[in-house]
């Protein structure tokens, strides 16, 4: 991405955010729930944009198996870190939401211990990467990881229809239409972060593979490696 179009994104990325978190502080509060009801417009979005980046991740690793091109195993990598983010921001957020709700922060319920082990695999997904040192190695064996891992999200997201849950079914048609709207405004917002931080990490992980290829070629492009051990020689005894 170009520096033009990358800080147009940022500045609409800005812009989105703002206008999210002044409306989700602003609109009506439930009549249920209250205010609490608010954490709604961070657990909802973090959990579809982890889903959204869990599935690029899925993207840039078949393309990786079929072209064998180092952009897409970026891309699945990038992606992936960011989703893993996401997740936890997911989880916490639906904890804070829960000790109120449920009196409690945690219950062993079906849709918090899919998303549990969601963010677990995802963080051996990066594991993975960090113990493989060669490039073409730490690329296939991560694209197949990444592959097989994403079979987790269509669990997480019927968890509360296959199993009896605590947890509240799909409110997208059952929330009034302020908050509906709120929601959604956050869910857009939630997407340009995340394709702001794709992006600078993108580049990020392009310096990185940039810098690695020196290494491994040997190339002393660094700085001191021009620099020598002093020798004894021409040095005559007083």
């Amino acid at each position: 991405m170009t520096q033009p179009k990358a800080r147009w994104l940022e500045i609409t990325a800005i812009v989105v955010v703002i206008a999210a978190v002044v409306r989700g502080l602003t609109v009506e509060a439930d009549v249920t729930q209250g205010d609490v009801q608010r954490i709604m417009y961070v657990h909802v979005p973090a959990a579809w944009l982890a889903f959204l980046a869990f599935g690029v991740t899925v993207v840039g690793s078949v393309a990786w198996l079929r072209t064998r091109r180092r952009t897409w195993d970026r891309l699945a990598a990038a992606s992936a870190e960011i989703g893993v983010v996401f997740t936890g921001l997911a989880i916490l957020a639906g904890m804070i939401w829960a000790r109120p709700v449920w009196g409690q922060f945690w219950t062993w319920e079906p849709r918090l211990v899919t998303t549990a082990l969601l963010f677990f695999v995802y963080l051996g997904y990066l594991a993975l990467r960090r113990a493989v040192l060669d490039p073409e190695q730490r690329a296939r064996r991560a694209a197949i990881m990444g592959i097989v891992a994403f079979i987790q999200i269509p669990i997480v997201y019927q968890s509360v229809n296959w199993w009896r849950s605590l947890h509240q079914t799909s409110s997208r048609n059952s929330i009034d239409g302020p908050l509906r709207l709120t929601l959604w405004l956050a869910v857009l917002a939630f997407t340009f972060a995340y394709a702001v931080m794709l992006s600078r990490r993108l580049e990020l992980a392009r310096l990185e593979d940039e810098l690695e290829q020196a290494r491994l070629a040997g190339t002393p492009d660094v700085a001191g490696a021009a620099i020598t051990a002093p020798t004894l020689e021409g040095v005559t005894r007083g």
